[in-house]
């Protein structure tokens, strides 16, 4: 059997693992963010690059869930929705501050763990 044709079969003939939800998504999208920004942090007096590259993909992540929370068709509940949208805008805000050296990545990071809690079901998301 060829090469090909043996990965094929293999690939084909394994159980694929199941379908991940939007939420479990999310929440691991979030933890690694999470996870980059808080040792950003600590390494920010030799790694400032790593800082700011960190900050921005933490803001993306946010900028996403805001257009996501935006939109009309989203089944969360309206205040839930706008609380979210509301901690993109401060998020947006104190990312600035950060990278003018203002502001600390310590409440990003809190933010951020209180919504890991909110997506694991323990309370406290917004």
């Amino acid at each position: 059997m060829s090469a090909p044709l043996a990965a094929a079969r293999a690939a084909y003939s394994r159980p694929e693992a199941p379908a991940r939800t939007p939420r479990a998504v999310e929440y691991d999208l979030i933890a690694r963010a999470t996870a980059r920004l808080s040792d950003a942090w600590r390494r920010r007096e030799t790694d400032l690059r790593g800082l700011l590259s960190a900050v921005d993909d933490n803001l993306r992540i946010w900028a996403t869930l805001a257009v996501t929370v935006a939109d009309p068709a989203n089944a969360l509940p309206a205040p839930l929705r706008a609380q979210l949208f509301y901690l993109y805008e401060f998020t947006a805000q104190h990312s600035r501050a950060l990278r003018q050296g203002k502001a600390s990545a310590e409440v990003l990071i809190d933010i951020n763990t209180a919504v890991l809690r909110g997506l694991r079901g323990e309370g406290g998301a917004a």
